[in-house]
């Protein structure tokens, strides 16, 4: 089991990539926040799925869906959008999030 410093360190360097990626595609399809909504969606989605799987353990893929309904909801009341672009915006986030998972360490 990773220490305590390792799961923080860990964290918060998944928060940073989260929020760079998240303000990124937000500015890609037109956005004009800033890095401190990217910021806010990246840590509410953290607490969102954290939420999700924790209270779902056994069903991971409904918890999955869940909290991706939700942080949703949350893009689309940060952002001011409508359903269809916080859900092209979370499509593509997580398109690009897998990809760049695919080159970061993991523990």
């Amino acid at each position: 089991m990773p220490s305590p410093v390792v799961v923080l360190l860990s964290f918060v360097t998944a928060l940073i990539i989260s929020t760079i990626i998240i303000y990124l595609i937000a500015r890609m399809f037109g956005e004009k926040e800033g890095i401190t909504t990217a910021l806010l969606a990246a840590l509410i989605g953290a607490i969102i799925y954290t939420v999700a799987y924790a209270l779902l353990p056994d069903l991971r893929l409904i918890a999955a869906v869940l909290g991706g309904i939700v942080w949703l909801i949350a893009l689309q009341k940060l952002y001011s959008i409508g359903w269809f672009k916080a859900l092209i915006i979370a499509v593509v986030i997580w398109i690009v999030t897998s990809i760049v998972g695919l080159f970061l360490p993991v523990l």
